[in-house]
């Protein structure tokens, strides 16, 4: 049958974004988690980071001096989170292949690399306004607070370099891109609706409320991934470009070759 041009696969981004129906995806069959999988997921997250700060207290340890600390405090909440994500999707699903969208494809990835290339741009230039809005001293994340002035031995801050770029990347998009985004579906809302709703939950659960409406920028170019592939590939390949400069700077500043 002779293939109509209404038929044809968009081409382009614009023609992509605007391809996106309204009406909710398919049930997802043998899927048995929702909201109440996000919500436990969270709570790991924000329990576990409230632990490892209590016991650097407890301790009597400096959380802005001790490698191990900084180390710890920013790679094992977000690690562990999406480690319990992953998990619900074994005991309650179909695993996180199926359920999270984490097939693989090239096509994904190409896309991936686009938006990522945008999203550096708007990054850069929603940063410079931001910092000008709020002042240059309080223009860092939780991130760049800890490693600033810590002196972090090289080991150190290339690990932190690779979490940064490459493993929170990662696990962020299975929590929320991934876990969340699943769960909205589950409810039979848009697609919109959960691009809309996964962005201004991502911005709002790094608990830094200054930057909120920067998060929500840098969040956009990620979200548009997931939103016109429909799989994960996408988004994490654009948050991981997107991360690469900031992660670059972190490495440089943490080991004292760039100023702070």
């Amino acid at each position: 049958m002779a293939v109509t041009p209404s038929d044809e696969p968009p081409t382009g981004l614009i023609a992509s974004v605007r391809a996106v129906g309204r009406e909710p995806e398919p049930a997802r069959t043998g899927q048995r988690w929702g909201f109440g999988a996000f919500l436990l997921v969270e709570a790991v997250f924000v329990l576990s980071a409230v632990f490892i700060g209590a016991l650097a207290r407890t301790s009597g340890t400096d959380l802005g001096r001790s490698v191990t600390f900084i180390l710890v405090g920013s790679m094992v909440p977000t690690v562990l989170a999406a480690c319990v994500a992953v998990t619900i999707t074994y005991l309650r699903g179909n695993g996180p292949f199926q359920d999270l969208r984490m097939a693989w494809d090239w096509a994904d990835v190409k896309v991936g690399l686009k938006l990522g290339a945008l999203g550096l741009v708007l990054t850069y230039v929603a940063a410079v306004i931001w910092s000008k809005v709020v002042g240059d001293k309080n223009a860092t994340s939780a991130i760049s607070e800890l490693v600033d002035g810590a002196g972090l031995p090289l080991t150190a801050a290339i690990v932190m370099f690779l979490y940064v770029c490459f493993l929170g990347p990662v696990c962020e998009e299975i929590v929320y891109r991934g876990l969340l985004w699943g769960a909205i579906e589950r409810q039979r809302w848009s697609r919109w609706a959960a691009f809309v709703l996964t962005t201004l939950i991502f911005a709002a659960s790094h608990l830094e409320p200054l930057r909120t409406s920067l998060l929500i920028v840098i969040a956009l170019p990620i979200g548009i991934a997931r939103l016109i592939t429909r799989r994960l590939t996408a988004s994490v390949v654009a948050h991981v470009i997107n991360n690469f400069l900031p992660g670059l700077t972190l490495l440089l500043v943490s080991i004292g070759v760039m100023p702070t």
